[in-house]
Protein backbone atom coordinates (compact mmCIF):
# COMPACT_ATOMS: atom_id res chain seq x y z
CA UNK A 1 0.00 0.00 0.00
CA UNK A 2 1.40 3.55 -0.70
CA UNK A 3 2.35 5.65 1.77
CA UNK A 4 -0.80 7.93 3.75
CA UNK A 5 -1.32 10.88 1.85
CA UNK A 6 -3.60 13.57 2.59
CA UNK A 7 -7.05 12.56 1.24
CA UNK A 8 -8.74 8.89 0.63
CA UNK A 9 -9.52 11.37 -2.77
CA UNK A 10 -5.62 11.26 -3.59
CA UNK A 11 -5.16 7.56 -3.19
CA UNK A 12 -7.86 6.76 -5.38
CA UNK A 13 -6.46 9.03 -7.95
CA UNK A 14 -3.17 7.17 -7.36
CA UNK A 15 -4.87 4.06 -8.29
CA UNK A 16 -6.76 4.74 -11.21
CA UNK A 17 -3.80 6.17 -12.29
CA UNK A 18 -1.76 3.83 -12.34
CA UNK A 19 -4.30 1.07 -13.66
CA UNK A 20 -4.44 3.56 -16.52
CA UNK A 21 -0.90 2.28 -17.17
CA UNK A 22 -1.98 -0.93 -18.05
CA UNK A 23 -4.68 0.29 -21.10
CA UNK A 24 -3.47 -1.26 -24.12
CA UNK A 25 -1.67 0.36 -26.88
CA UNK A 26 -2.61 -0.29 -30.92
CA UNK A 27 0.53 -2.37 -31.16
CA UNK A 28 -1.11 -4.73 -28.36
CA UNK A 29 -4.24 -4.44 -29.16
CA UNK A 30 -3.12 -6.05 -33.02
CA UNK A 31 -0.99 -8.51 -31.13
CA UNK A 32 -4.00 -9.37 -29.03
CA UNK A 33 -6.13 -10.00 -32.25
CA UNK A 34 -3.28 -11.94 -34.05
CA UNK A 35 -3.23 -14.08 -30.75
CA UNK A 36 -6.82 -14.57 -30.34
CA UNK A 37 -7.22 -17.87 -32.60
CA UNK A 38 -5.91 -19.97 -29.61
CA UNK A 39 -8.22 -20.65 -27.23
CA UNK A 40 -5.94 -22.14 -24.80
CA UNK A 41 -3.14 -19.94 -25.04
CA UNK A 42 -6.00 -17.11 -23.70
CA UNK A 43 -7.09 -19.07 -20.95
CA UNK A 44 -3.30 -20.00 -19.86
CA UNK A 45 -2.07 -16.31 -19.85
CA UNK A 46 -5.37 -15.69 -17.74
CA UNK A 47 -4.86 -18.76 -15.23
CA UNK A 48 -1.00 -17.82 -14.84
CA UNK A 49 -2.32 -13.79 -13.67
CA UNK A 50 -4.40 -15.72 -11.42
CA UNK A 51 -2.23 -17.40 -10.04
CA UNK A 52 0.26 -14.87 -9.03
CA UNK A 53 -2.43 -13.31 -7.94
CA UNK A 54 -2.83 -15.40 -5.02
CA UNK A 55 -5.66 -17.27 -6.42
CA UNK A 56 -6.33 -20.72 -7.79
CA UNK A 57 -9.22 -21.88 -9.97
CA UNK A 58 -10.29 -24.18 -7.51
CA UNK A 59 -11.16 -20.52 -5.09
CA UNK A 60 -13.29 -19.24 -8.32
CA UNK A 61 -15.23 -22.73 -7.73
CA UNK A 62 -16.46 -21.00 -4.91
CA UNK A 63 -18.13 -18.26 -6.08
CA UNK A 64 -21.53 -18.90 -7.17
CA UNK A 65 -21.71 -17.08 -10.62
CA UNK A 66 -24.32 -16.05 -13.10
CA UNK A 67 -22.42 -15.67 -16.39
CA UNK A 68 -24.08 -13.82 -19.26
CA UNK A 69 -22.99 -12.71 -22.68
CA UNK A 70 -24.65 -11.37 -25.81
CA UNK A 71 -24.42 -8.23 -28.19
CA UNK A 72 -26.20 -6.13 -27.01
CA UNK A 73 -28.77 -5.93 -23.68
CA UNK A 74 -26.09 -7.97 -21.68
CA UNK A 75 -25.16 -5.31 -19.04
CA UNK A 76 -29.17 -4.42 -18.54
CA UNK A 77 -29.95 -8.40 -18.39
CA UNK A 78 -27.13 -8.38 -15.57
CA UNK A 79 -28.65 -5.66 -14.12
CA UNK A 80 -32.05 -7.20 -13.80
CA UNK A 81 -30.68 -10.34 -12.27
CA UNK A 82 -28.98 -8.47 -9.80
CA UNK A 83 -31.68 -6.51 -8.74
CA UNK A 84 -34.05 -8.85 -8.39
CA UNK A 85 -31.66 -11.67 -6.36
CA UNK A 86 -30.89 -8.40 -4.16
CA UNK A 87 -34.86 -8.35 -3.53
CA UNK A 88 -34.15 -12.08 -2.14
CA UNK A 89 -32.27 -10.72 0.74
CA UNK A 90 -28.67 -11.92 -0.77
CA UNK A 91 -25.37 -10.15 -1.01
CA UNK A 92 -24.83 -9.99 -4.53
CA UNK A 93 -21.48 -9.08 -6.51
CA UNK A 94 -21.99 -7.55 -9.84
CA UNK A 95 -18.74 -7.43 -12.42
CA UNK A 96 -19.80 -5.21 -15.97
CA UNK A 97 -17.85 -3.37 -17.91
CA UNK A 98 -17.38 -0.49 -19.63
CA UNK A 99 -17.86 2.09 -16.59
CA UNK A 100 -19.58 5.21 -17.37
CA UNK A 101 -18.13 8.25 -14.61
CA UNK A 102 -15.47 6.36 -12.38
CA UNK A 103 -13.87 2.52 -12.58
CA UNK A 104 -15.53 1.45 -9.19
CA UNK A 105 -18.48 0.86 -11.23
CA UNK A 106 -17.43 -2.04 -12.70
CA UNK A 107 -16.86 -4.02 -9.27
CA UNK A 108 -20.39 -3.50 -7.24
CA UNK A 109 -21.35 -5.27 -4.17
CA UNK A 110 -25.19 -4.68 -3.45
CA UNK A 111 -25.80 -2.64 -6.32
CA UNK A 112 -22.88 -0.16 -5.23
CA UNK A 113 -19.68 0.63 -6.70
CA UNK A 114 -17.13 -0.80 -4.10
CA UNK A 115 -16.04 2.07 -1.51
CA UNK A 116 -12.87 4.22 -2.90
CA UNK A 117 -11.46 2.60 0.41
CA UNK A 118 -12.26 -0.91 -0.87
CA UNK A 119 -11.06 0.04 -4.37
CA UNK A 120 -7.86 1.11 -3.26
CA UNK A 121 -7.39 -1.63 -0.75
CA UNK A 122 -7.52 -4.36 -3.10
CA UNK A 123 -6.38 -2.25 -6.08
CA UNK A 124 -2.69 -1.79 -4.29
CA UNK A 125 -2.74 -5.06 -2.74
CA UNK A 126 -3.61 -7.01 -6.07
CA UNK A 127 -0.52 -4.88 -7.89
CA UNK A 128 2.00 -5.21 -5.54
CA UNK A 129 1.53 -8.61 -5.39
CA UNK A 130 1.89 -9.11 -9.24
CA UNK A 131 4.99 -7.03 -9.07
CA UNK A 132 6.76 -9.22 -6.49
CA UNK A 133 6.18 -12.15 -8.62
CA UNK A 134 6.76 -11.12 -11.91
CA UNK A 135 8.53 -13.69 -14.19
CA UNK A 136 9.79 -13.67 -17.41
CA UNK A 137 6.88 -16.19 -19.10
CA UNK A 138 4.86 -12.98 -19.39
CA UNK A 139 4.21 -9.36 -18.89
CA UNK A 140 4.55 -8.41 -14.88
CA UNK A 141 1.37 -6.77 -15.13
CA UNK A 142 -2.01 -8.07 -17.23
CA UNK A 143 -3.72 -5.54 -19.33
CA UNK A 144 -6.15 -3.47 -18.13
CA UNK A 145 -9.22 -5.81 -18.44
CA UNK A 146 -7.71 -8.72 -17.04
CA UNK A 147 -6.60 -6.64 -14.27
CA UNK A 148 -10.02 -5.82 -13.39
CA UNK A 149 -11.34 -9.17 -14.01
CA UNK A 150 -8.76 -10.49 -11.63
CA UNK A 151 -9.42 -8.06 -8.78
CA UNK A 152 -13.16 -8.23 -8.70
CA UNK A 153 -12.73 -12.16 -8.14
CA UNK A 154 -10.30 -10.75 -5.31
CA UNK A 155 -13.08 -8.29 -4.00
CA UNK A 156 -15.80 -11.07 -4.18
CA UNK A 157 -14.08 -13.58 -2.32
CA UNK A 158 -13.07 -11.63 0.51
CA UNK A 159 -16.06 -10.00 0.70
CA UNK A 160 -17.73 -13.11 1.08
CA UNK A 161 -20.70 -12.39 -1.55
CA UNK A 162 -23.60 -14.82 -1.90
CA UNK A 163 -23.31 -14.59 -5.68
CA UNK A 164 -21.31 -13.10 -8.24
CA UNK A 165 -23.13 -11.34 -11.68
CA UNK A 166 -20.49 -11.49 -14.25
CA UNK A 167 -20.70 -10.01 -17.46
CA UNK A 168 -18.35 -10.61 -20.46
CA UNK A 169 -16.12 -7.65 -21.69
CA UNK A 170 -16.00 -9.01 -25.36
CA UNK A 171 -17.21 -12.19 -27.14
CA UNK A 172 -17.15 -15.25 -24.83
CA UNK A 173 -14.74 -17.91 -25.27
CA UNK A 174 -12.02 -15.53 -25.63
CA UNK A 175 -13.19 -13.31 -23.12
CA UNK A 176 -11.01 -13.48 -19.89
CA UNK A 177 -13.97 -13.99 -17.51
CA UNK A 178 -14.30 -17.41 -19.39
CA UNK A 179 -11.57 -18.87 -16.74
CA UNK A 180 -14.85 -19.50 -14.65
CA UNK A 181 -15.27 -23.55 -14.87
CA UNK A 182 -18.23 -23.51 -12.99
CA UNK A 183 -21.05 -21.04 -13.18
CA UNK A 184 -24.23 -21.75 -11.78
CA UNK A 185 -26.16 -20.80 -14.80
CA UNK A 186 -25.15 -19.13 -17.89
CA UNK A 187 -27.40 -16.63 -19.86
CA UNK A 188 -26.98 -15.04 -23.75
CA UNK A 189 -28.69 -12.39 -25.01
CA UNK A 190 -30.02 -10.87 -28.20
CA UNK A 191 -26.86 -11.00 -30.93
CA UNK A 192 -25.94 -9.10 -33.49
CA UNK A 193 -22.97 -8.11 -35.58
CA UNK A 194 -20.47 -5.79 -33.78
CA UNK A 195 -16.65 -7.01 -32.37
CA UNK A 196 -15.71 -8.21 -35.69
CA UNK A 197 -12.09 -7.24 -35.87
CA UNK A 198 -12.14 -9.92 -33.12
CA UNK A 199 -15.08 -12.27 -33.37
CA UNK A 200 -16.00 -12.51 -36.74
CA UNK A 201 -17.58 -10.71 -39.60
CA UNK A 202 -20.98 -13.36 -39.01
CA UNK A 203 -23.33 -13.73 -36.87
CA UNK A 204 -23.00 -16.98 -36.76
CA UNK A 205 -18.98 -17.11 -35.94
CA UNK A 206 -20.39 -14.59 -33.15
CA UNK A 207 -22.81 -16.87 -31.87
CA UNK A 208 -20.01 -19.48 -31.94
CA UNK A 209 -17.79 -17.05 -29.25
CA UNK A 210 -20.57 -15.91 -27.67
CA UNK A 211 -21.60 -19.56 -27.08
CA UNK A 212 -18.10 -20.40 -25.64
CA UNK A 213 -18.97 -19.40 -22.30
CA UNK A 214 -21.48 -22.46 -21.85
CA UNK A 215 -19.96 -25.60 -19.25
CA UNK A 216 -20.80 -29.07 -19.80
CA UNK A 217 -24.44 -29.72 -17.32
CA UNK A 218 -24.56 -25.85 -16.11
CA UNK A 219 -28.07 -24.46 -17.29
CA UNK A 220 -27.90 -22.11 -19.98
CA UNK A 221 -30.99 -19.95 -21.75
CA UNK A 222 -31.06 -17.72 -24.51
CA UNK A 223 -33.49 -14.94 -25.95
CA UNK A 224 -35.04 -14.94 -29.57
CA UNK A 225 -32.47 -15.21 -32.05
CA UNK A 226 -32.25 -15.79 -35.84
CA UNK A 227 -32.26 -19.08 -36.91
CA UNK A 228 -28.68 -19.82 -38.20
CA UNK A 229 -27.21 -18.35 -34.52
CA UNK A 230 -29.40 -20.10 -32.33
CA UNK A 231 -28.62 -23.11 -34.44
CA UNK A 232 -25.01 -22.40 -33.55
CA UNK A 233 -25.91 -22.06 -30.33
CA UNK A 234 -27.67 -25.23 -30.11
CA UNK A 235 -24.55 -26.56 -31.62
CA UNK A 236 -22.57 -25.61 -28.75
CA UNK A 237 -24.57 -26.64 -26.47
CA UNK A 238 -24.60 -30.45 -27.54
CA UNK A 239 -21.24 -30.75 -27.75
CA UNK A 240 -20.25 -30.51 -23.86
CA UNK A 241 -23.11 -31.17 -23.81
CA UNK A 242 -25.23 -28.65 -22.08
CA UNK A 243 -29.28 -27.69 -21.29
CA UNK A 244 -29.77 -24.82 -23.18
CA UNK A 245 -33.34 -23.30 -23.34
CA UNK A 246 -35.16 -20.87 -25.41
CA UNK A 247 -37.04 -17.65 -23.06
CA UNK A 248 -40.48 -17.38 -24.02
CA UNK A 249 -41.54 -13.61 -24.05
CA UNK A 250 -42.43 -11.29 -21.13
CA UNK A 251 -45.54 -11.33 -22.06
CA UNK A 252 -46.11 -14.66 -20.87
CA UNK A 253 -45.11 -13.98 -17.39
CA UNK A 254 -47.88 -11.32 -17.13
CA UNK A 255 -51.28 -11.60 -15.63
CA UNK A 256 -53.83 -9.61 -18.11
CA UNK A 257 -54.48 -6.96 -15.32
CA UNK A 258 -51.40 -7.11 -13.76
CA UNK A 259 -48.46 -6.39 -15.97
CA UNK A 260 -44.83 -6.21 -15.12
CA UNK A 261 -43.49 -2.88 -14.66
CA UNK A 262 -39.83 -2.41 -15.67
CA UNK A 263 -37.15 0.08 -14.47
CA UNK A 264 -35.61 0.59 -17.53
CA UNK A 265 -37.92 1.56 -20.62
CA UNK A 266 -37.58 0.83 -24.09
CA UNK A 267 -39.96 -1.86 -25.59
CA UNK A 268 -35.79 -3.98 -26.18
CA UNK A 269 -35.79 -3.94 -22.18
CA UNK A 270 -38.70 -6.97 -22.02
CA UNK A 271 -36.50 -9.28 -23.74
CA UNK A 272 -33.85 -8.09 -21.42
CA UNK A 273 -36.07 -9.16 -18.37
CA UNK A 274 -37.38 -12.43 -19.33
CA UNK A 275 -33.88 -13.88 -19.97
CA UNK A 276 -33.33 -12.22 -16.18
CA UNK A 277 -36.41 -13.99 -14.55
CA UNK A 278 -34.92 -17.39 -15.70
CA UNK A 279 -31.03 -16.38 -14.52
CA UNK A 280 -32.74 -15.58 -11.20
CA UNK A 281 -34.90 -18.32 -10.88
CA UNK A 282 -32.30 -20.94 -11.92
CA UNK A 283 -29.87 -19.68 -9.59
CA UNK A 284 -32.44 -19.65 -6.85
CA UNK A 285 -33.63 -22.96 -7.75
CA UNK A 286 -30.19 -24.78 -7.91
CA UNK A 287 -29.04 -23.10 -4.15
CA UNK A 288 -32.20 -24.93 -3.17
CA UNK A 289 -33.90 -21.37 -2.20
CA UNK A 290 -37.75 -21.65 -1.72
CA UNK A 291 -40.22 -19.03 -2.86
CA UNK A 292 -39.04 -19.36 -6.94
CA UNK A 293 -42.37 -18.92 -8.75
CA UNK A 294 -44.92 -21.37 -9.12
CA UNK A 295 -45.05 -23.13 -12.96
CA UNK A 296 -47.70 -21.47 -15.19
CA UNK A 297 -49.96 -23.71 -17.12
CA UNK A 298 -49.68 -21.96 -20.48
CA UNK A 299 -50.51 -23.38 -23.62
CA UNK A 300 -46.58 -22.11 -25.40
CA UNK A 301 -44.95 -24.58 -27.83
CA UNK A 302 -41.85 -24.23 -29.24
CA UNK A 303 -41.29 -23.90 -33.70
CA UNK A 304 -37.51 -23.55 -32.87
CA UNK A 305 -34.84 -25.41 -32.33
CA UNK A 306 -34.42 -25.45 -28.35
CA UNK A 307 -36.80 -26.23 -25.80
CA UNK A 308 -38.45 -23.26 -24.10
CA UNK A 309 -38.03 -22.32 -20.60
CA UNK A 310 -40.34 -22.79 -17.76
CA UNK A 311 -43.41 -20.23 -17.51
CA UNK A 312 -43.83 -19.47 -14.07
CA UNK A 313 -45.71 -16.65 -11.97
CA UNK A 314 -43.15 -14.10 -10.87
CA UNK A 315 -42.70 -13.67 -7.31
CA UNK A 316 -42.58 -10.35 -5.64
CA UNK A 317 -38.93 -10.32 -5.13
CA UNK A 318 -39.08 -10.56 -8.84
CA UNK A 319 -41.66 -8.02 -9.80
CA UNK A 320 -39.96 -5.05 -7.41
CA UNK A 321 -36.79 -5.82 -8.71
CA UNK A 322 -37.47 -5.61 -12.35
CA UNK A 323 -39.20 -2.50 -11.26
CA UNK A 324 -36.45 -0.76 -9.27
CA UNK A 325 -33.51 -1.67 -11.75
CA UNK A 326 -31.51 1.44 -12.72
CA UNK A 327 -28.47 0.73 -15.09
CA UNK A 328 -27.24 4.41 -15.78
CA UNK A 329 -26.91 5.46 -19.73
CA UNK A 330 -29.38 2.69 -21.02
CA UNK A 331 -32.78 4.44 -22.37
CA UNK A 332 -32.06 6.83 -19.11
CA UNK A 333 -34.02 10.28 -19.59
CA UNK A 334 -32.84 13.61 -17.69
CA UNK A 335 -35.80 16.43 -17.62
CA UNK A 336 -34.40 19.65 -16.81
CA UNK A 337 -36.95 22.10 -17.14
CA UNK A 338 -36.79 23.07 -21.49
CA UNK A 339 -33.90 20.41 -21.35
CA UNK A 340 -34.77 16.97 -22.07
CA UNK A 341 -31.46 14.73 -22.59
CA UNK A 342 -32.14 10.69 -23.63
CA UNK A 343 -29.00 8.95 -22.56
CA UNK A 344 -28.51 5.16 -24.53
CA UNK A 345 -25.40 4.05 -24.96
CA UNK A 346 -26.21 1.90 -28.06
CA UNK A 347 -23.32 1.17 -30.47
CA UNK A 348 -24.51 -1.33 -32.57
CA UNK A 349 -27.06 -1.58 -35.78
CA UNK A 350 -29.55 -3.48 -33.78
CA UNK A 351 -29.41 -1.32 -30.68
CA UNK A 352 -29.27 1.83 -32.70
CA UNK A 353 -32.44 0.71 -34.14
CA UNK A 354 -34.46 0.01 -30.77
CA UNK A 355 -32.85 3.43 -29.42
CA UNK A 356 -34.57 5.56 -32.26
CA UNK A 357 -38.13 3.60 -31.76
CA UNK A 358 -37.31 4.59 -27.67
CA UNK A 359 -36.19 8.13 -28.30
CA UNK A 360 -39.04 8.59 -30.96
CA UNK A 361 -41.75 7.43 -28.60
CA UNK A 362 -40.46 9.10 -25.79
CA UNK A 363 -40.48 12.31 -27.70
CA UNK A 364 -44.18 11.66 -29.18
CA UNK A 365 -45.69 11.19 -25.90
CA UNK A 366 -43.75 14.37 -24.54
CA UNK A 367 -46.05 17.30 -24.10
CA UNK A 368 -46.23 19.59 -26.98
CA UNK A 369 -44.88 23.45 -26.10
CA UNK A 370 -47.52 26.18 -27.56
CA UNK A 371 -45.35 29.10 -26.80
CA UNK A 372 -42.55 28.22 -28.80
CA UNK A 373 -40.18 26.05 -31.32
CA UNK A 374 -38.69 22.49 -30.53
CA UNK A 375 -35.74 21.98 -30.92
CA UNK A 376 -34.16 18.13 -31.35
CA UNK A 377 -30.35 17.59 -31.27
CA UNK A 378 -28.30 14.54 -32.03
CA UNK A 379 -24.82 14.66 -29.94
CA UNK A 380 -23.03 11.13 -31.40
CA UNK A 381 -19.55 9.57 -31.31
CA UNK A 382 -18.42 6.16 -31.77
CA UNK A 383 -15.35 4.15 -31.13
CA UNK A 384 -13.50 1.19 -33.03
CA UNK A 385 -14.15 -0.16 -36.35
CA UNK A 386 -18.01 0.50 -36.32
CA UNK A 387 -19.94 1.64 -39.41
CA UNK A 388 -20.68 4.60 -38.31
CA UNK A 389 -22.30 5.77 -41.94
CA UNK A 390 -24.81 2.59 -41.47
CA UNK A 391 -25.29 3.62 -37.88
CA UNK A 392 -25.92 7.40 -38.53
CA UNK A 393 -28.60 6.06 -41.63
CA UNK A 394 -31.03 4.57 -38.82
CA UNK A 395 -30.80 8.03 -36.61
CA UNK A 396 -32.17 9.82 -39.55
CA UNK A 397 -35.41 9.52 -39.14
CA UNK A 398 -35.80 10.87 -35.82
CA UNK A 399 -35.47 14.50 -37.75
CA UNK A 400 -32.79 16.19 -35.61
CA UNK A 401 -32.68 19.94 -36.06
CA UNK A 402 -28.49 19.54 -35.64
CA UNK A 403 -26.18 17.01 -35.67
CA UNK A 404 -23.47 17.33 -32.93
CA UNK A 405 -20.26 15.36 -32.74
CA UNK A 406 -17.09 15.03 -30.16
CA UNK A 407 -14.85 12.51 -28.80
CA UNK A 408 -15.20 10.81 -25.95
CA UNK A 409 -13.25 13.46 -23.62
CA UNK A 410 -15.33 15.50 -21.07
CA UNK A 411 -12.36 18.06 -21.13
CA UNK A 412 -9.80 18.76 -23.55
CA UNK A 413 -7.28 18.37 -20.93
CA UNK A 414 -7.41 15.26 -19.24
CA UNK A 415 -5.72 16.00 -15.93
CA UNK A 416 -8.15 15.13 -13.09
CA UNK A 417 -10.49 12.92 -15.01
CA UNK A 418 -8.10 9.78 -14.84
CA UNK A 419 -11.41 7.45 -14.65
CA UNK A 420 -11.95 9.21 -18.41
CA UNK A 421 -8.72 8.57 -19.88
CA UNK A 422 -7.93 6.87 -22.71
CA UNK A 423 -4.43 5.82 -24.06
CA UNK A 424 -5.19 3.09 -27.01
CA UNK A 425 -6.06 6.36 -29.02
CA UNK A 426 -4.73 9.67 -30.05
CA UNK A 427 -6.91 13.17 -29.48
CA UNK A 428 -6.02 13.53 -33.45
CA UNK A 429 -7.41 10.39 -34.23
CA UNK A 430 -10.42 11.27 -32.12
CA UNK A 431 -11.01 14.21 -33.53
CA UNK A 432 -10.77 12.94 -37.55
CA UNK A 433 -13.40 9.94 -36.30
CA UNK A 434 -15.50 13.34 -35.45
CA UNK A 435 -14.65 15.07 -38.82
CA UNK A 436 -15.63 11.93 -40.51
CA UNK A 437 -18.92 10.95 -38.87
CA UNK A 438 -19.55 14.73 -39.75
CA UNK A 439 -19.35 14.60 -43.38
CA UNK A 440 -21.56 10.61 -43.17
CA UNK A 441 -24.03 13.53 -41.73
CA UNK A 442 -24.62 15.87 -44.19
CA UNK A 443 -23.70 13.57 -46.79
CA UNK A 444 -27.20 11.29 -45.15
CA UNK A 445 -29.10 14.43 -45.01
CA UNK A 446 -28.14 15.66 -48.75
CA UNK A 447 -29.01 12.85 -49.96
CA UNK A 448 -32.61 12.43 -48.20
CA UNK A 449 -33.59 16.15 -48.96
CA UNK A 450 -31.78 16.45 -52.50
CA UNK A 451 -29.18 19.77 -52.92
CA UNK A 452 -30.59 23.18 -53.56
CA UNK A 453 -29.36 24.97 -56.46
CA UNK A 454 -29.74 28.14 -55.34
CA UNK A 455 -28.30 27.43 -51.75
CA UNK A 456 -24.31 29.24 -51.78
CA UNK A 457 -21.92 26.68 -51.39
CA UNK A 458 -19.49 26.51 -48.75
CA UNK A 459 -15.26 25.84 -48.72
CA UNK A 460 -14.21 25.83 -45.71
CA UNK A 461 -11.49 23.84 -44.50
CA UNK A 462 -9.18 23.14 -41.42
CA UNK A 463 -5.70 25.05 -41.32
CA UNK A 464 -3.32 24.11 -38.81
CA UNK A 465 -3.77 21.66 -35.57
CA UNK A 466 -6.89 20.05 -34.33
CA UNK A 467 -6.50 21.48 -30.93
CA UNK A 468 -8.91 24.52 -30.45
CA UNK A 469 -11.40 25.19 -28.08
CA UNK A 470 -13.73 24.23 -30.73
CA UNK A 471 -14.01 22.66 -33.96
CA UNK A 472 -16.46 23.51 -36.71
CA UNK A 473 -15.27 22.12 -39.90
CA UNK A 474 -17.24 21.05 -42.41
CA UNK A 475 -16.27 19.71 -45.13
CA UNK A 476 -16.14 21.40 -48.51
CA UNK A 477 -18.45 21.93 -50.52
CA UNK A 478 -22.10 22.02 -48.42
CA UNK A 479 -25.28 23.47 -48.14
CA UNK A 480 -25.84 25.87 -45.68
CA UNK A 481 -28.63 24.16 -44.93
CA UNK A 482 -26.98 21.20 -43.32
CA UNK A 483 -26.67 21.87 -39.63
CA UNK A 484 -23.80 19.81 -38.31
CA UNK A 485 -20.67 20.59 -35.68
CA UNK A 486 -17.74 19.16 -34.78
CA UNK A 487 -16.66 20.16 -30.80
CA UNK A 488 -13.22 19.38 -29.50
CA UNK A 489 -14.66 18.04 -26.06
CA UNK A 490 -17.84 17.06 -24.29
CA UNK A 491 -17.59 20.41 -22.09
CA UNK A 492 -17.77 22.29 -25.28
CA UNK A 493 -20.72 20.39 -26.86
CA UNK A 494 -22.97 20.19 -24.11
CA UNK A 495 -21.90 24.49 -23.54
CA UNK A 496 -23.15 25.33 -27.19
CA UNK A 497 -26.24 23.13 -26.58
CA UNK A 498 -27.46 23.88 -23.13
CA UNK A 499 -27.04 27.50 -23.53
CA UNK A 500 -27.11 28.04 -19.94
CA UNK A 501 -30.60 26.26 -19.10
CA UNK A 502 -29.12 23.41 -17.95
CA UNK A 503 -29.57 24.34 -13.85
CA UNK A 504 -26.87 21.47 -12.84
CA UNK A 505 -24.22 22.20 -15.71
CA UNK A 506 -22.82 25.90 -15.45
CA UNK A 507 -19.75 25.74 -16.42
CA UNK A 508 -17.30 29.30 -15.45
CA UNK A 509 -17.23 30.56 -18.98
CA UNK A 510 -17.59 30.16 -22.06
CA UNK A 511 -14.61 29.09 -24.27
CA UNK A 512 -13.40 31.81 -27.02
CA UNK A 513 -15.14 31.18 -30.66
CA UNK A 514 -17.99 29.14 -29.61
CA UNK A 515 -19.88 30.57 -31.46
CA UNK A 516 -17.67 32.07 -34.21
CA UNK A 517 -18.81 29.46 -36.72
CA UNK A 518 -23.00 30.63 -38.50
CA UNK A 519 -24.70 27.20 -37.81
CA UNK A 520 -23.23 27.89 -34.25
CA UNK A 521 -24.24 31.02 -33.53
CA UNK A 522 -27.46 31.04 -35.32
CA UNK A 523 -29.02 27.39 -33.67
CA UNK A 524 -27.70 28.96 -30.29
CA UNK A 525 -30.34 31.87 -30.98
CA UNK A 526 -32.75 29.34 -31.47
CA UNK A 527 -31.97 27.37 -28.74
CA UNK A 528 -32.21 30.06 -26.29
CA UNK A 529 -35.67 30.87 -27.77
CA UNK A 530 -36.59 26.97 -27.77
CA UNK A 531 -39.42 25.90 -25.54
CA UNK A 532 -38.56 21.89 -25.77
CA UNK A 533 -35.01 20.97 -26.42
CA UNK A 534 -34.98 17.33 -26.70
CA UNK A 535 -31.27 15.88 -26.87
CA UNK A 536 -30.22 11.86 -27.49
CA UNK A 537 -26.73 11.33 -26.86
CA UNK A 538 -26.07 7.93 -28.27
CA UNK A 539 -23.58 5.80 -30.23
CA UNK A 540 -21.18 4.94 -27.38
CA UNK A 541 -21.44 3.93 -23.51
CA UNK A 542 -18.28 6.75 -23.28
CA UNK A 543 -19.86 9.37 -25.20
CA UNK A 544 -22.90 8.60 -22.34
CA UNK A 545 -20.49 8.11 -19.38
CA UNK A 546 -18.40 11.64 -20.10
CA UNK A 547 -22.38 13.30 -20.57
CA UNK A 548 -23.68 12.41 -17.39
CA UNK A 549 -20.07 13.24 -15.43
CA UNK A 550 -20.80 17.01 -16.20
CA UNK A 551 -24.95 16.84 -16.14
CA UNK A 552 -24.43 14.88 -12.33
CA UNK A 553 -21.83 15.53 -10.43
CA UNK A 554 -22.76 13.66 -7.56
CA UNK A 555 -21.42 10.56 -10.07
CA UNK A 556 -18.11 11.32 -9.46
CA UNK A 557 -18.34 11.96 -5.80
Amino acid sequence: MKGSRESSGEILEDAVRALNTLQTNASYLEQTKQERGDLQVQLETMKHYLSRSGLQLEDLDQLKIIHVTGTKGKGSTCAFTERILRGYGLKTGFYSSPHLVQVRERIRINGEPISPELFTKYFWRLYNQLEETKDGSCSSMPPYFRFLTILAFHVFLQEKVDLAVVEVGIGGAYDCTNIIRKPVVCGISSLGIDHTNILGDTIEKIAWQKGGIFKPGVPAFTVSQPDSPLEVLKECAQQLPCPLYLCPPLDAFEEEEQPLHLGLAGDHQRSNAALALQLARCWLQQQGHKGIGELKTVSLTSRRALPLAPVFYPTRPMKQGLQDTEWLGRTQTLRRGALTWYLDGAHTTNSIQAGVRWFRRAVLNQEKPNNGPEVRVLLFNATGERDTAALLKLLQPCQFDYAVFCPNLTEISPVGNADQQNFTVTLDHMLTRCLENQKHWNRLAEEKAGLDPWLAQTSESSSGPLHGPLLLVPPAPRPLNTSSLVFSCISHALQWISQGRDPHFQPSSLPRGLHSHPVASTGAVLLKEASSIQVLVTGSLHLVGGVLKLLDPSLSQ
